[in-house]
């Protein structure tokens, strides 16, 4: 079902002031801060496109089968209420259903910003604009050693909820929608011109991938200009599990409420720290082993 009218979707995507992620001089991300969204597509600041060294496009924004799908962001559909994923809201026992309950993600400080690293605050507001969490985000691009066909993306989030309240993080699969649809944290909309290849170093394809806690997911594909590239994957955090789609949709998520809800107690702080590795061509499991590997080591 496509969104209600509400004007013409424009994320002001080409705008020259949004800041662009470098890796020894090559552009590898752009970092789109406040794209001009209507609320149903949950407006958030989101990586697009991000490419390989070789310049391989690896994210999609705007796509027709998601139009809320942005590149590589962090958002969940249920935040204490809020639809901050954006798209029609899961509703127990009655499904998907258009709601005016679309937040917005706001970029409202910067800390550092650089050619390889940005680092901003930012507040998860409802559709009144009240606070729900305030947000401290770090985004790295760095050359990845022994590997000079990829290179890495930290992401550090601390989400802190207000001191006199705990904030609830939920999904459509913790609100009754069943098949494992638990999405919701930080996800990557990938671009492929066919199905890609879901992997870990036990598992192969989507249906045992979905779900599951490896250590790292591997998403292997093709580019619709035919280069093609392998996203490796890593950083869940205590509770999380890895929501993957190859076949409606090429997509993965470090997923918060995969089965049962998540909480930010008041006043605490939420960490993660997500990590990918871009590469290009097509590693095999062992290639992606070694790729994954040197996400385990620290920045210097």
């Amino acid at each position: 079902m496509s969104a209600p009218a509400g004007g013409p979707v424009a994320d002001g995507s080409d705008r020259p002031d949004d800041p662009r992620l470098h890796v020894e001089g090559v552009e590898v991300a752009r970092y789109v801060l406040a794209p001009d969204l209507d609320a149903k597509h949950g407006p958030r600041p989101y990586l697009h496109p991000v490419r390989t060294l070789a310049g391989v496009p690896v994210t999609d924004a705007l796509p027709d089968d998601h139009v809320w799908h942005l590149g590589a962001s962090l958002a969940v559909q249920d935040v204490d209420g809020t639809n901050l994923w954006g798209g029609r809201t899961y509703v127990r026992d009655v499904g998907y259903t258009w709601r005016d309950d679309h937040g917005r993600i706001a970029h409202t400080g910067w800390e550092h910003r650089s050619p390889d690293r940005l680092d901003h605050r930012l507040q998860w507001r409802d559709r009144h604009g009240e606070v729900l969490l305030t947000e401290r985000r770090r985004l790295t691009a760095s050359a990845v050693p022994g590997h000079p066909d990829a290179w890495r993306l930290d992401v550090h989030s601390i989400l802190t909820a207000p001191p006199d309240r705990d904030v609830h993080l939920g999904s459509p699969a913790t609100n009754g929608r069943p098949g494992g649809a638990g999405y919701g944290g930080f996800f990557w909309r990938a671009v492929a011109a066919e199905p890609p290849h879901a992997f870990t170093a036990t598992l192969d394809g989507e249906e045992t991938v979905n779900g599951c806690a490896e250590q790292w997911v591997a998403l292997r594909g093709r580019a619709p200009d035919g280069g093609a590239y392998t996203l490796v994957f890593a950083g869940l955090g205590p509770g999380d599990r890895w929501f993957v789609r190859t076949t409606m949709y090429p997509g993965v998520c470090v997923a918060f409420a995969f089965e049962e809800p998540a909480r930010v107690p008041a006043g605490v702080d939420r960490h993660g720290g997500y990590r990918v590795g871009v590469a290009d061509g097509a590693l095999d499991r062992n290639a992606a082993a070694a790729l994954a590997a040197t996400l385990a080591e620290p920045l210097p």
